[in-house]
């Protein structure tokens, strides 16, 4: 397997697709919002010409207001990974989720606990209510191992380790065990000059809004998907439906879109470290946001290496 990680608007999904033309490779997401159907343009998803050009998997495939869960992509992921090996053709992992691209790389053993409805809601009552930092020293008396893995800040994490808690009776750091890959792996790491990333997440916070993320965000709401919901938490959704509801105005919005993606590459970073020997970086920086063709020719010679 190739993975291909960085932060948002680096130029992945570029990399990938330029590979897909000279390599038997499909595409694996590693994305926690490009799961959900008629989010397209908020979550920047492959077009649909790039999406016929290669086979992309474990994009759209629940509807707004479905669970997902870790251990739901950990399964979906290994089985696009076998029934691509299978098909003597190479997985392309690519996205910035740190969460879902280590859980596979590392192996990890997902505790396969299905939500707990009822304890969730009361969770979530409590969070909303007292704030994540109750729950959080909650998990962190119970499991301090697995709390220190946390953001304090990250409720929907804080309050999925205390389900599995509850339901199993199990620390949550004992059941997530590691099992390295049967198959060799070669990491890709794109980064860029801070200043240039930021401008790069301006101009496509820019375009997102020039293709229609506002009308997006209204018709997802026409189609009764709750604010509250986890899918429409996410960057972009959130700030557009405060937006519409008169509590911020469109400018403040996007400037409120453009901040919190750059809190994110920040945070991507914490997931993809640059002096991780694991992964091979390549500084796309000073090339108008696009990957070069010596940063491509580059990337070709080391598969080509690992391959062989």
């Amino acid at each position: 397997m190739i993975a291909i990680v960085g932060p948002t608007a680096v130029g992945k999904s570029e990399l990938a697709l330029y590979l897909a033309q000279y390599l038997p490779v499909e595409i694996v997401g590693a994305d926690s919002r490009q799961v959900y159907r008629y989010m397209d343009i908020g979550t920047n998803k492959p077009s649909p010409a790039e999406r016929a050009s290669v086979p992309h998997h474990i994009i759209d495939i629940i509807e707004p207001d479905e669970d997902f869960s870790l251990a739901m992509y950990h399964q979906l992921a290994y089985e696009a990974l076998r029934a691509i090996q299978q098909k003597d053709k190479l997985p392309l992992l690519v996205g910035g989720s740190g969460l879902y691209v280590w859980s596979l790389v590392e192996g990890w053993k997902i505790p396969q606990v299905p939500p707990a409805q009822e304890r969730r809601s009361q969770l979530e009552a409590r969070a909303e209510q007292e704030g994540s930092q109750n729950l959080y020293q909650e998990l962190k008396d119970i499991d301090p191992v697995a709390a220190v893995k946390i953001n304090p800040g990250n409720v929907r994490r804080i309050i999925r380790a205390l389900e599995i808690y509850h339901a199993t009776g199990q620390h949550p750091s004992q059941l997530q065990r590691k099992e390295v890959p049967d198959f060799p792996i070669l990491l890709i790491g794109l980064t860029q000059e801070r200043s240039e990333l930021y401008r790069m997440i301006d101009w496509r916070v820019d375009k997102m809004i020039q293709s229609g993320l506002v009308e997006e965000v209204e018709q997802l709401l026409v189609k009764g998907y709750s604010p509250s919901l986890p899918s429409m938490s996410g960057i972009g959704y959130r700030q557009i439906v405060q937006s519409l509801r008169g509590e911020m105005t469109l400018p403040e919005a996007i400037d409120k879109i453009k901040y919190e993606t750059h809190r994110l590459a920040r945070h991507q970073y914490a997931w993809f470290r640059l002096n991780d020997n694991r992964i091979h970086w390549y500084d796309v920086s000073k090339t108008e946001g696009k990957v070069s063709i010596i940063t491509l020719n580059k990337v070709k010679g080391l598969i080509e290496d690992f391959m062989s």
